[in-house]
């Protein structure tokens, strides 16, 4: 190690360096190294990135059968890695396929042998020396170049229709770029739309005309059924009475509606369930009152008369004078 005659050390072996912050080149070199790695690789299966590729709403790439694997129950999940981990990587931005857009790259040979993805519009090979792009919903990739260039608001490849928020850059370095996809997604999740602008599960609303004429609106499950009524509009029938009879006549409209339900059709149909029973029970009065029914029970006067039970308990009875 030195001082015993074999060997003298230097300076630069005894001492070590002070730490300093990495230079510019130095970090232009890491984030490159970080851009081919994601650029060839699926961070969920830790294999080649093939077509069909896909995006999230980060702008980050996965093969499309690992996305579906993930989305498959625990117990099915195979060659990528643990759900957990899947998670940690994904969080929590890939719920379903509504979740991710597949994305369109233009492939060229190289004339080796080896496939390339190119920017149709400037020929420029796609990857982590080309800052690139793709549109949403039709998913197609370009340069971010061509798509400034041009400023067309049509997809240069599909003549698709799109807006500059849905410009979404693909594995973007930049905080400002990563900022403006988080917000993006906090707008698309207030209309309730999902990264595809389709309607996220469970947000839809359908309207449909109860027998009053006023529109009602089934709401998605766990919200309140009475606030999903929509009020009518009283500003058509603030003219004429309330009371003034439809040219129509409407028998479900004949039952009074009970008091203290909100939703027109329950109470319609509360009203009516009612009505059937009070009908039931003028029947059993009317039945009961019948002479023919009632003689086949026993009674006070079947009793003197000296018969010993009504017609479903009596039986035949032998003669006291009878021989055995």
């Amino acid at each position: 190690m030195g001082n015993d005659g074999g060997s003298i050390p230097k300076r630069c072996e005894l001492v070590k360096s002070a730490a300093r912050n990495p230079t510019a080149s130095e970090l232009k070199e890491t984030l490159r190294e970080h851009l081919e790695h994601y650029w060839s690789t699926c961070p969920l299966s830790h294999k080649e990135l093939l077509l069909p590729i896909v995006s999230d709403s980060a702008g980050n790439l996965y093969n499309k059968d690992s996305i579906l694997k993930f989305l498959l129950p625990a117990d099915d999940v195979e060659d990528i890695s643990s759900k957990a981990d899947c998670e940690v990587i994904l969080k929590g931005r890939v719920k379903g396929l509504r979740d991710v857009v597949e994305v369109k790259f233009e492939v060229d040979d190289d004339g080796k042998g080896k496939k390339r993805w190119v920017c149709p519009i400037t020929s420029k090979v796609l990857g982590p020396s080309v800052k690139s792009v793709y549109l949403v919903p039709c998913g197609h990739a370009f340069s971010e170049e061509a798509i400034r260039e041009m400023k067309s608001d049509k997809c240069l490849q599909c003549n698709e229709p799109y807006i500059p928020e849905n410009v979404i850059p693909i594995l973007p370095a930049q905080e400002s770029e990563k900022e403006r996809l988080m917000s993006r997604m906090q707008e698309l999740g207030s209309k309730g739309l999902t990264h595809s602008l389709k309607k996220a599960p469970g947000s839809s609303k359908k309207r449909k005309k109860n027998g009053n004429g006023t529109e009602e609106s089934t709401a998605p499950a766990g919200t309140d059924s009475g606030a999903a009524v929509v009020a009518p509009d009283t500003s058509a029938t603030a003219a004429k009475p309330q009371s003034a009879p439809s040219s129509r006549p409407d028998s479900r409209t004949s039952t009074p509606t009970p008091a203290g339900i909100k939703n027109a059709a329950t109470a319609r149909l509360t009203a009516r369930v009612l009505e059937e029973e009070k009908e039931r029970n003028k029947r059993r009065k009317i039945i009961g009152n019948s002479e023919t029914i009632q003689s086949l029970f026993s009674s006070d006067k079947t009793r003197e008369k000296g018969r010993d039970g009504d017609y479903m308990t009596r039986g035949y009875s032998i003669p006291t004078g009878a021989k055995r």
